[in-house]
């Protein structure tokens, strides 16, 4: 008999005690299932076939078994374990449930709901955060990071100390060498200044975080509100993932967690100095929000962290992809920047001309010119223009006694990609001579953009 019970629980029709496990399709919902208890379907799997088991060798002790009895009629004959219950949870529910709540709590009913099947998401401050409140719960939990292979080595010096003082070992995921090879070939090391940074960041970091998501069904993240009020204003403290797909595959099989939504960027580092735990060396020299090394720099007093972040591109792009579900795709998107900057238009001196589209491709034509100009390739939410909108004003004071034009171009929204393509925009902002014998406009080659070094520049190559 007991060849006739491996044979059943080998036999797929005989024995399939799996359940269908919910695929949401269509429109995007906020309420998915989970196990009512923290067993993983795997363990509660092989739980149910050592019952199937006992109940089929309990059965062969029976008097009425013969050996011409048919194993199917026999399987037919046996009742199936009880399948474990599955609760829905409304997230938008437990969103507005949370609001109050502290990290701390979040962070347990995180760990407490999801088992192993949830990971903490690791690179910087905030994380570290994240993985003390984790520890505070007392529950077992896991760490993983994305090692892009462009990190700053205070970045992988931060990585081993806290692998140390933890005493944890942090599951780190690699771009697809293939992948990163062909980038390079093709294009070289620094494309990302030139064309956007999407690119290199969907090889080095988007494809490799959905493979590493593929294998859980809830991760947390150090999102803050206050990180970047363009794209990251309304973060819940926990949300069905908008943009990745979980381990049970389909749109709304992940849950993202986001513990310290609500605490500001004072608070956090409060609590890092109060807990006397590791933190990125680059903080001491001026760095806030820290990526890879090539596209992070310190920031300025004053300046918001995320201006340290790809501060060639607009505010709408501060995103590297792994949370652009936060990012609300409208036309009008640019203009709530602005907005939320309180920014105005710049340059508005009367000795700055405003140029058009038709205004800036026709001077760019022009084989030669009755006087030289001077332009300003602009974003008003730029900081940098910003900054530099008085010098501006003062230089084309001085410069029109030298009959030398100045002039502004907004080159952000739907012209950037012109400008890119014909001005030689990088930037913003973007400063160009065009002289009066010379059809090539000549860029302004330095940041630094007072008066003085303003004024010479014009000067020496009209």
């Amino acid at each position: 008999m007991a060849a006739v019970t491996q044979a059943l629980l080998q036999h797929p029709a005989a024995f399939n005690t799996q359940q269908q496990k919910p695929r949401l399709s269509g429109a995007r919902s906020n309420t998915i299932s989970v196990p009512a208890n923290k067993f993983s379907a795997k363990k509660s799997s092989k739980k149910q076939q050592r019952i199937f088991a006992q109940q089929l060798d309990s059965h062969s002790l029976q008097p009425e078994s013969r050996p011409g009895d048919s194993c199917a009629c026999l399987a037919a004959t046996i009742t199936a374990p009880e399948l474990v219950e599955v609760e829905k949870v409304d997230y938008n529910e437990m969103a507005n449930n949370l609001i109050h709540a502290s990290p701390l709590e979040i962070m347990d009913k995180a760990l407490s709901m999801f088992g192993n099947d949830i990971a903490i998401a690791f690179s910087g401050a905030e994380d570290v955060v994240l993985i003390e409140y984790a520890r505070l719960t007392g529950r077992p939990f896991r760490v993983f990071s994305l090692d892009t292979g462009r990190l700053n080595p205070e970045t992988y010096q931060l990585f081993a100390e806290v692998e140390k003082h933890y005493n944890i070992h942090i599951e780190y995921t690699f771009p697809e060498a293939v992948e990163v090879q062909a980038l390079v070939r093709s294009k070289g090391l620094f494309s990302f200044y030139e064309d956007g940074h999407q690119e290199c960041c969907s090889i080095r970091k988007v494809k490799p975080l959905k493979r590493a998501l593929k294998g859980l069904r809830a991760w947390i993240t150090g999102q803050r509100r206050d990180q970047s009020p363009g794209t990251r204003a309304t973060v819940p403290t926990v949300q069905v993932d908008p943009s990745f797909e979980g381990l049970e595959g389909g749109v709304g099989s992940l849950v993202k967690w986001n513990p310290l939504a609500n605490v500001t960027c004072d608070v956090v580092w409060k609590f890092l100095r109060t807990m006397d735990v590791p933190v990125n060396a680059l903080h001491h020299k001026g760095y806030v929000s820290i990526g890879c090394e090539p596209c992070t720099r310190p920031v300025l007093p004053g300046q918001h962290e995320r201006e340290g972040r790809w501060w060639w591109e607009d505010s709408k792009a501060k995103e590297c992809g792994l949370h652009k579900g936060n990012i609300e795709i409208s036309g009008d998107n640019k203009n709530s920047v602005h907005a939320a900057n309180g920014a105005g238009d710049l340059f508005s001196n009367e000795n700055v001309l405003r140029l058009t589209r038709e205004g800036i491709e026709r001077l760019a034509s022009l084989k030669e010119r009755k006087e030289a100009w001077l332009v300003v390739l602009y974003a008003p939410w730029c900081q940098f223009c910003q900054a530099m909108e008085a010098s501006y004003d003062e230089v084309a004071y001085n410069l029109k006694a030298h009959g030398i034009k100045v002039a502004k171009f907004r080159a952000d929204g739907e012209h950037k990609s012109f400008c890119q393509q014909h001005l030689q925009l990088g930037t913003f902002p973007t400063i160009l001579l065009f002289p009066k014998n010379s059809s090539k406009a000549i860029k302004y080659p330095s940041e630094k953009r007072d008066v003085d070094s303003l004024l010479a520049f014009a000067k020496t190559l009209q």
